[in-house]
């Protein structure tokens, strides 16, 4: 029993795949294949599955051979800078819809400031995967 306890006590953590760059990626590019690579290597919080890196769009610049975090990437803009977006505002049955320009860069699901250009007043959009800005109170 007791050479059972030992072994438990010798053995370290099991080690997790981690997934890393294998070159430096600029920040606004597209991850691609063979762009990343599995190492064998623990590290808490890094993303473990090439298949929830590939196609998604760099955040920040990932430098090879350091393991990617879910923070550091995102999905693929939609919405450029300065771009005019449709702007949507619902609640219960009232629906208002006007064009606004960016005043940022994001993908579906991003949250960005948006100027009315009628009113001129910011607000922050939720921005769809049909590139529209959603405001919600």
């Amino acid at each position: 029993m007791r050479t059972l306890l030992s072994l438990f006590m010798l053995a370290g953590p099991a080690a997790a795949d981690t997934v890393v760059a294998t070159r430096t990626i600029p920040a606004q590019s597209v991850i691609m294949d063979g762009d990343v690579t599995v190492s064998n290597r623990d590290v808490p919080g890094a993303v473990s599955e090439p298949a929830q890196v590939i196609g998604m769009e760099a955040r920040v610049a990932l430098f090879a051979g350091r393991p990617i975090r879910p923070a550091d990437i995102g999905f693929p803009a939609v919405v450029e800078r300065n771009e005019i977006i449709p702007l949507y505002f619902k609640q219960g049955s009232l629906m208002i819809s006007t064009e606004g320009r960016a005043l940022g860069r994001g993908g579906p699901g991003d949250l960005i400031r948006v100027m009315n250009i009628s009113s001129r007043s910011t607000v922050t959009a939720r921005i769809g995967a049909d590139g529209a800005g959603y405001v919600a109170r």
